[in-house]
């Protein structure tokens, strides 16, 4: 009696629980259902975006503006604070949602054995006891034990990583989530729902708490630095104006315009516009960004754990070698496709691949939407593909077939030409009359990591012994083509890899040699080989190169955490459910999106969607210039922030006898008005060939370079000619303090100076080191000059906009006064770089 005969008979026998038993199972142990997760109310997630530090600071600007009877500047502050978290609640909207996800991983139905009668139930009716049954192309809903199994094979990847499919023999389990990729089994239920080891992996995800992004922590630090000495600021000049003989309420507004002058309301909108532009690019080179903090966190990334199944390799086996007693056969194609060039002992081949196509005659490739897809198990659908390759015909309709017996460790085939065996070669090899030193072969080919099969036959009777050995077939899922490439871009840019798997040591080392991954130390170890305390699997691990194989998801997740603990900022990837808790708790996770599970798409930052390993070192390169872009409009921002004091600071120091040049209105029309679309412009400028050179910068926004050209260089000079626009407007006009036009027009004469220092500061802030005319490219800030132009037009000429702000046109001097803030600028700016050029090359000998 053959096993599928078996399975029939052992269901006969059995009759399974009865209607009873399992409904009183039912109430006790609640549905086979995965437990849900409780989510923030989308309303939560929006309220959220309101009352971080920075927004909060401005809701306060915004009270302090209507109590100082300025309605117009507190609406445009709130304009601000709705504007930015509307983009943040969009962007988070669709996040944290892995562990639901999980959900759809279970059956909605499963065929069982109640009361001696097969009966389809649903999935969530199951409980401990029940008898499934099961066959190809299921998906086993509960955790079970495996009662009797004809040609069973499951795929475990989803849970184990493993891109073999395991072959459970009798007492062996079966896992919630998995496929049953052929043959057929009986199972007894032992755990369902939240028991299950797939709810286990769900908690595990769900307790993972993503960590703090660096450019989270980063702003924050800036923000607050901002924030304290603008209200620092703030209350000192409220002291001034006091002194100074001016009453509360004209005080009060005073310290209102400086505090509102050092905030750059715009810094915000511009970090998350800059990031959706950058996640858009990111789009179009097949990476989908989930959360936008995550296109800087790729930048700043210095270790990456890489999956080995999908995301180096193709997740193809292929047939490359075929060795014969009388000669080798090399194959050469792509994925599961019959077209190849396949050279060598080509009569040989086709032999071994007549006879291992008949004990496998289930599997297929078939052509799907223009790709070759594999139908059934793919270590035996690359089999199939090999015989198409050399042009033989599939198996004979005769054929009866005895299926893949883990205990046999072979399959086998009886038909007109005689008895065909397939297996492990420690088990089809002692079967035969001679190996022909295919003992050595398969050890060599074994130390590359590739999967052997050997292939006998015996013309005559149908019994599995005295064959002959027609070969030995090798198999492998191949590394995809620019992942060496990618690799070596990695070290350049000074980032660790490390190589994370739930595969064979083996294999995995093979494909690290093939791909370049392997360190110096060459060290590969396996998740049971890993220490158990945390300080010392960091030690370990914190090196380039190294491999850990067998890997579970607690493992993923400690490692993770380890190298966070080393003070690494991690990459991990993974496509599959144990890999969610890991791709959680990483500062990027990085899902595989053609071929992972929706659960590791949930639970990761960025998704591939073409699973290719470039992808995300073009990923890191994007992520490296939105960092380099958000200080370029940092010293942006801040450099107008100069020219904004500048005036309040005179003020005060010369007692009030020198004017004040801008109204606090006119301030925030610079920041928010003239200012966005430039520094959005400069948001956008795209890495250059030094950005994956050396290492991710780790140190902050404002760092020494950003403050000496922002409030050291840039600032002053527009400030300087800001003020001596102003100051001459005045001269000329005989210093009339007491004639409101004279005033007016200094001061549109002051705001049109600072825009248009903006305008030349724009172009210098696009190199910290190069000199404006050397510099190409970006027609963004080409149009977003022309758009600050036009604005600035609108503010100077079309009422009730001129009033409102409290300046008019320059006058004809005043308009000279002006245009000559852009030549300062950059002239200052060329003498900086060209100093500073060489001071570094000094320091350099």
């Amino acid at each position: 009696m053959d096993r599928a005969a078996s399975v029939t008979a052992a269901v006969a026998r059995r009759g399974g629980l009865s209607a009873a038993e399992a409904a009183e199972r039912l109430r006790a142990d609640g549905p086979n259902v995965l437990p849900r997760e409780r989510g923030r109310h989308p309303l939560v997630v929006l309220l959220l975006q309101f009352v971080h530090f920075f927004a909060l600071m401005l809701w306060v600007a915004a009270g302090l503006a209507l109590v100082a009877g300025m309605p117009e500047l507190s609406v445009a502050i709130v304009l601000v604070v709705l504007l930015n978290g509307g983009f943040s609640f969009a962007q988070e909207f669709r996040a944290d949602r892995a562990a639901q996800r999980l959900r759809d991983l279970m059956p909605s139905r499963a065929a069982v054995r109640r009361d001696g009668v097969r009966v389809v139930v649903d999935a969530a009716d199951l409980v401990v006891g029940d008898e499934v049954l099961l066959q190809g192309g299921d998906r086993v809903c509960a955790d079970a034990v495996v009662v009797e199994a004809a040609g069973l094979a499951v795929d475990e990847s989803m849970l184990t990583g493993e891109s073999v499919p395991a072959r459970p023999e009798p007492g062996g389990p079966l896992r919630a989530g998995t496929h049953v990729v052929e043959g057929e089994a009986v199972a007894t239920v032992t755990a369902t729902g939240a028991r299950t080891r797939l709810a286990g992996i769900a908690e595990l995800t769900r307790r993972a708490d993503r960590p703090t992004s660096p450019l989270a922590r980063r702003l924050h630090r800036v923000v607050t630095v901002v924030g304290l000495i603008a209200a620092g600021v703030g209350v000192a000049f409220f002291g001034v104006a006091l002194l100074l003989g001016l009453d509360a309420t004209k005080g009060f507004l005073f310290a209102v315009g400086v505090t509102v002058a050092l905030v750059p309301e715009g810094l915000l909108p511009t970090v998350t516009l800059s990031l959706a532009r950058a996640a858009q690019e990111m789009a179009r080179r097949n990476a989908l960004v989930r959360r936008l903090e995550s296109v800087e966190t790729l930048g700043a990334t210095t270790f990456i754990c890489t999956d080995k199944t999908g995301t180096l390799t193709r997740n193809e086996m292929s047939v490359v070698r075929v060795w014969t007693p009388g000669g080798e056969a090399v194959v050469r194609g792509e994925g599961y496709a019959p077209d190849a060039d396949v050279t060598g002992a080509l009569d040989a081949a086709r032999a071994v691949a007549r006879s291992a196509v008949r004990c496998a005659p289930a599997a297929r490739a078939e052509l799907r939407a223009g790709r070759w897809v594999p139908v059934g198990d793919p270590m035996e659908v690359a089999l199939h593909v090999l015989a198409a390759r050399l042009g033989v015909d599939g198996p004979s309709p005769d054929a009866v077939r005895r299926p893949f017996d883990p205990r046999r460790r072979r399959s086998s085939a009886v038909d007109s030409d005689g008895v065909h065996v397939m297996g492990a070669p420690d088990a089809v090899l002692p079967l035969c009359r001679d190996d022909f030193g295919a003992h050595d072969e398969v050890e060599r080919l074994g130390r590359q990591g590739l999967r052997v099969l050997a292939v006998a036959r015996r013309a005559d009777g149908d019994t599995e012994e005295d064959l002959t050995l027609l070969g030995v077939v090798a198999l492998q899922d191949p590394p995809r083509t620019d992942v060496a490439e990618s690799v070596a871009a990695c070290r350049t840019a000074g980032i660790r890899l490390a190589m994370v798997t739930g595969d064979h040591p083996a294999t995995a080392r093979a494909i690290a040699e093939q791909v370049g991954l392997l360190g110096p130390d060459r060290l590969v170890v396996t998740g049971a080989e890993l220490p158990a305390d945390d300080a010392a699997l960091g030690e370990l691990l914190d090196r380039d190169g190294v491999v850990v194989a067998r890997v579970t998801p607690e493992d993923k997740l400690r490692i993770a955490r380890a190298l966070q603990h080393r003070g690494h900022v991690v990459a991990m990837t993974g496509d599959g459910v144990n890999d969610g808790p890991a791709l959680r708790a990483a500062d990027i996770g990085v899902a595989m999106g053609a071929s992972g599970t929706d659960v590791a798409r949930e639970a990761a930052d960025l998704v591939l969607l073409d699973d290719h390993f470039g992808t995300i070192v073009a990923a890191v390169e994007l992520g490296r210039a939105t960092f380099a872009n958000i200080r370029r409009f940092l010293t942006y921002h801040l450099t107008d922030n100069v020219a904004e004091l500048t005036p309040f600071v005179l003020w005060a120091l010369s007692g009030g006898s020198f004017p004040l040049a801008l109204s606090v209105l006119q301030v925030l029309a610079l920041d928010i008005g003239t200012d966005l679309l430039p520094a959005l412009a400069l948001g956008a400028e795209p890495p250059n060939p030094r950005t994956l050179r050396g290492p991710a910068r780790t140190g902050g926004l404002l760092d020494g370079s950003v403050l000496r050209r922002a409030f050291g260089v840039l600032g002053p000079a527009e400030a300087v000619t800001s003020m001596a626009a102003f100051a001459g407007v005045l001269w000329l006009g005989g210093w009339d303090l007491d004639d409101p036009a004279l005033l007016a027009t200094a001061s549109g004469t002051a705001f049109t100076a600072i825009v248009i220092g903006q305008l030349a500061n724009a172009f210098a802030c696009r190199s910290a080191t190069k000199p404006v005319r050397t510099l190409r490219g970006n027609r963004l800030l080409l149009g977003a000059v022309a758009f600050e132009v036009a604005v600035l037009a609108v503010f100077l000429f079309v009422p009730p906009l001129p009033g409102l702000l409290g300046g008019s046109p320059p006058s004809a001097w005043g308009w000279l006064f002006a245009a000559a803030a852009a030549p300062a600028v950059l002239l200052v700016d060329a003498l900086y770089k060209k100093v500073t050029s060489r001071a570094g090359a000094t320091r350099g000998r």
